[in-house]
């Protein structure tokens, strides 16, 4: 008679061992605190030190791995992608490519660090090209400040998904790139939005607080001002800002430009328009154009004869014509109240510091970002001093090689081979492992007179590089004169 419960089953004694009985209520509350912290720290907020999310921590790396600086050509988006895909991200395609079209729309950014090529979307919603029609490659401001320093040392790479290749866990960001451009992420019981900011008066603030590090939050917000939004437009007020710097969280309320013009109009009677030319940050312009639209057709705005879109490549241009008995404030007040022409934008400065999720006044900012420019700066001088200690100590051998010169050619010569004259080196002459190495490497050539002099002269200059960085490694104040020269 056949096995009832089939012929790979176990007894009834032998599953049980597998099967591990566990509280509901625990088990949900642990696998979800795990989701929730996993979309937190690996996704949706972005790192205090280089304002960046993994995403585009990952596509600008992986960028910068191919080789596409701003001197050189463009490379098909879909590259990228694929690259990005393959080896940092396993995500879905499109995630990537959003990011990344993101990062090269200058409606979008302050600076954008990616220099696209080809149909990125643009302020009326229209979307980007697909990823194999559009070209890009990196600005010329992003390897300068995110990525210069990538390979001294200056962070920490951690092994990516499968453990075949290392990423960055960081970029030695030399602007506060968080500012700069702002960020937006919605995690799990939490949410991030950070308007962008003018460079001018962020680089200015922190030289402020280099200079002065017991600055005060209201000395701050004289040199920073406020956001200031890629598209234009007005902040009305400083009590939103105010708030938003002090405590992490606020309003801010935004309104695009609009002006009252007289339209001449050939064989008609004039009539006065109202000309719209800045539009509040991330409102969609055709939206906006068809919203205004609807709202005339409702006969909840008055006054409106005809509205069309004259915007061209020199700049917005939207023109609200009006009726000859309306009065053109009452209808640009009326656009204000009941359009997206105002709006409110809804800060809340939250960060990791630290794989940690923090809400971060103005001040803190900069000087977690400061606090970490110290740190980078520290890091590559180490590794600086490393290669030029290192450097020296060869050149020492080469010169104790050239003081000695007939003993050694002698010694070479006699060895049997080349392990016995390196050992002999070592022992007859004090030489360490490297130094026997590079004087068994060296070529004939150098020992000519004028080689020897070049040795000695490298030498004499590593000894005052040496010193030097050292110097900057004993003294913050070094330190902090770097930051601000670079």
């Amino acid at each position: 008679m056949a096995d009832p419960l089939g012929p790979n089953s176990t007894g009834p004694g032998e599953s049980d061992d597998r099967i591990i009985q566990t509280d509901l209520r625990n088990e949900m509350s642990r696998s979800y605190l795990e989701y929730a912290m996993s979309v937190i720290v690996g996704r949706a907020l972005p790192d205090s030190r280089d304002g960046l999310k993994p995403v585009h921590r990952r596509i600008l790396y992986a960028m910068y791995e191919l080789g596409l600086t701003s001197d050189r050509p463009y490379r098909k988006c879909a590259r990228v992608v694929g690259e990005v895909l393959g080896k940092f991200h396993p995500h879905g395609d499109t995630a990537v490519y959003d990011a990344l079209v993101r990062m090269a729309q200058d409606f979008s950014m302050q600076m954008p660090l990616i220099d696209g090529h080809g149909n990125f979307g643009s302020v009326d919603n229209d979307p980007p090209a697909a990823m194999r029609y559009t070209e890009s490659r990196l600005q010329s401001l992003t390897t300068d400040s995110l990525l210069e320093d990538i390979e001294s040392e200056t962070v920490d790479f951690a092994d990516n998904f499968d453990g075949s290749v290392q990423e960055p866990t960081v970029l030695p960001a030399r602007i506060p790139q968080l500012l700069l451009n702002g960020s937006s992420g919605i995690a799990v019981g939490m949410a991030t939005n950070i308007p962008p900011h003018n460079l001018v008066e962020l680089i200015d603030g922190l030289m402020a607080l280099i200079s002065n590090p017991e600055l005060g939050e209201i000395e701050l917000m004289n040199i920073i001002k406020g956001p200031d939004f890629p598209t234009g437009g007005q902040i009305l007020g400083r009590s939103g800002i105010k708030e938003t710097y002090l405590s992490g969280r606020g309003s801010i309320t935004m309104r695009g430009v609009a002006e009252i013009e007289t339209i001449e109009n050939p064989g008609r009677p004039d009539r006065d328009a109202v000309i719209i030319t800045e539009l509040p940050y991330q409102t969609n312009k055709a939206g906006l154009i068809e919203r205004i639209a609807d709202m005339v057709n409702d006969k909840k705005l008055e006054g409106i004869a005809d509205i069309r879109d004259e915007s061209d490549r020199d700049g917005m241009r939207i023109v609200v014509e009006l009726r000859r008995d309306s009065y053109p404030q009452v209808v640009l007040n009326n656009l204000f109240k009941l359009t997206p022409l105002q709006t409110n934008f809804s800060a809340n400065m939250l960060a990791l510091v630290n794989g940690e999720p923090i809400i971060l006044s103005l001040r803190k900012m900069l000087q977690v970002f400061l606090d970490f420019r110290v740190e980078t700066i520290e890091k590559r001088t180490k590794y600086l001093l490393k290669k030029a200690e290192g450097r020296d100590h060869i050149l020492l051998g080469l010169l104790l090689a050239l003081d000695q010169l007939d003993e050694i050619i002698s010694l070479i010569r006699s060895a049997s081979d080349s392990a016995t004259a390196k050992q002999k080196l070592q022992e007859l002459h004090g030489l360490t492992d490297i130094q026997s190495d590079a004087i068994l490497q060296m070529q004939l050539r150098r020992l000519t007179a004028l080689e020897a002099d070049k040795i000695r002269l490298e030498h004499e200059d590593l000894v005052i590089k040496i010193i030097d960085l050292k110097d900057i490694l004993n003294k913050k104040e070094r330190i902090f004169e770097i930051i601000n020269i670079e």
